[in-house]
């Protein structure tokens, strides 16, 4: 067993820097503790593996076929770094999930930052499909509880 303290503030008067947090002991589990600790670990790596794919894309376009040393050397490392979150991640997620998820943050990631900051177009079908894509990642994040 494990213990461990867990807290809620109290207090909803309207002013939100008077509330008290009142702090409790539980015991759980030790697997308890781990599936908790390690899954909210494994979405977090997730998260930073798909940040790590948009850089490594959008440094995939600046390399202009890797023939500037800068972007080519930023494409690498953000591949390499990506890959290796998404490794971490993948421990306690399921493939499927893991990977539709990560697909889906560099795939709207990029698309946002090609809208951005790169002057693509922005019309109501490519809207359309990042909503779509943000939809499905949600889902699929939701399921994962389920």
């Amino acid at each position: 067993m494990i213990r461990a303290q867990c807290g809620f503030a109290s207090g909803f008067g309207g002013n939100m820097l008077s509330m008290d947090a009142q702090w409790r002991e539980i015991d759980m589990p030790a697997e308890t503790a781990r599936r908790i600790w390690s899954g909210s670990m494994a979405w977090l790596y997730l998260a930073i593996a798909g940040v790590l794919e948009v850089v490594w894309a959008l440094g995939l376009k600046m390399s202009a076929g890797f023939t500037r040393p800068l972007p080519s050397a930023v494409t690498l490392a953000g591949a390499a770094a990506s890959f290796y979150f998404l490794a971490l991640a993948l421990r306690d997620l399921p493939v499927g999930t893991g990977y539709a998820v990560w697909v889906g943050i560099g795939a709207v990631g990029t698309a946002v930052f090609g809208i951005v900051l790169l002057g693509e177009s922005l019309t109501p079908l490519r809207a359309g499909g990042i909503a779509l894509i943000v939809a499905g990642v949600a889902l699929l994040k939701f399921a994962e509880r389920a």
